[in-house]
């Protein structure tokens, strides 16, 4: 019972953690910015996203709120007919340029070298940079809401986290996590004071930063060859000197970042290796993660098949608590919770799969994206 009462106790604090979070420390980008008087450039990567990128674009050239703005779309080897697509909807507006990438060099991979190309070919005026993916839609007044909270904050790289569209079980299970995960572990008023690189979140499909705090760093360059370079290049910012920040960026974007399971079980395993680093790391965090969120359920069950009231009542806390902390991550960043946190602690497990998996392929240098190797 003693061991019991722990995790029920560190479950209680972790959730509380996440609500303290949520409720103090998340920025929340204003929905109604004013004008933005700085040159800004939309830099938006693509490879064989034909089918998916007219939202995206239509977006783009809707943006309010930035008289100066540009944008400039990479088609990094497409084989789809990205580029005719992209023609097809910005027509002849002056404001977007698009590029044709060149396959990545030696030491370098894919996303990142394409987001290089896009930042050293965007117009040398522009103060901002604002990293997009083709899977995200933005609000008319995104981009300059975006700027207005990276300049309020005084960061170099500021991170508007998108509302993640879900509409698969697969999804459901899955998506949540991304948000939950760095809500419910990560401080994150420490992270934006503290100079330590592992202090540091970012997601890559919308990211804004100061061009020159962003060539201090040294860039996508500084990151070639890492997966994930979101977090990477903010890393590299704080070693740089820099400031980073995170935001619910529910209200200023969407993001349908995978259409199948078969596409989400290979995008989590190709970056979960990343995340974790060493194998004994990564094995340790998901004992951790099991133990804390899907133990209780079981233990609930245990309790009332062995006639056992209090071991089934903190089995049973320990699995609302768990719950508990899913609500609060999706009411605060626009996801939806039921009944989805219902099933956190299978989330869980699927998330231990993935992990499992990942490490796997990887050993075995089986692991690609976009027809390309990752690792």
């Amino acid at each position: 019972m003693t061991v019991l009462l722990v995790l029920l106790v560190a479950i209680a604090v972790l959730t509380g953690h996440t609500w303290l979070n949520a409720a103090r420390w998340l920025r929340r980008p204003t929905d109604r910015p004013g004008e933005v008087d700085e040159p800004v450039a939309v830099l938006l990567p693509l490879r064989d996203e034909a089918a998916r990128v007219t939202p995206c674009l239509r977006a783009l050239l809707a943006q309010r709120g930035v008289p100066d703005l540009r944008i400039v779309v990479l088609d990094d080897g497409s084989t789809d007919g990205t580029s005719d697509v992209v023609r097809a909807v910005v027509g002849d507006d002056p404001r977007v340029t698009l590029l044709s990438g060149v396959a990545p060099p030696p030491g370098w991979l894919g996303k990142p070298h394409a987001c290089w190309q896009l930042a050293t070919r965007a117009d040398p005026a522009a103060t901002v940079l604002v990293f997009v993916d083709a899977d995200v839609v933005l609000a008319p007044h995104a981009v300059a809401a975006a700027v207005t909270e990276l300049r309020a904050a005084g960061a170099t790289l500021l991170s508007p986290y998108p509302r993640i569209v879900v509409a698969t079980a697969a999804d459901r299970l899955v998506q949540p996590l991304l948000q939950w995960l760095w809500l419910t572990f990560l401080p994150l008023r420490a992270m934006e004071r503290s100079r330590r690189p592992s202090l540091a979140a970012a997601g890559g499909q919308f990211l804004v930063l100061d061009r020159a705090g962003y060539t201090t760093t040294g860039g996508h360059a500084a990151v070639a060859d890492k997966i994930l370079e979101d977090v990477e290049l903010a890393r590299a910012v704080k070693r740089a000197g820099g400031r980073i920040a995170l935001a619910d960026g529910s209200r200023l974007a969407t993001c349908r970042m995978y259409d199948n399971w078969p596409q989400l079980r290979d995008g989590y395993s190709k970056s979960l290796w990343a995340t974790f680093g060493h194998p004994g790391a990564a094995a340790a965090v998901v004992t951790m993660l099991l133990l804390l969120y899907t133990a209780p359920p079981l233990v609930a069950l245990v309790g009332v098949v062995a006639a056992a009231p209090g071991v089934a009542a903190v089995g049973l806390a320990g699995y609302l608590l768990g719950v508990a902390g899913r609500v609060l991550t999706a009411r605060s960043t626009g996801g939806r919770w039921w009944p989805d946190a219902l099933a956190h602690p299978v989330s869980v497990v699927v998330l231990g799969w993935l992990t499992l998996r990942s490490y796997h392929l990887r050993k075995r240098h089986r692991l690609t994206w976009r027809g390309r190797p990752v690792s």
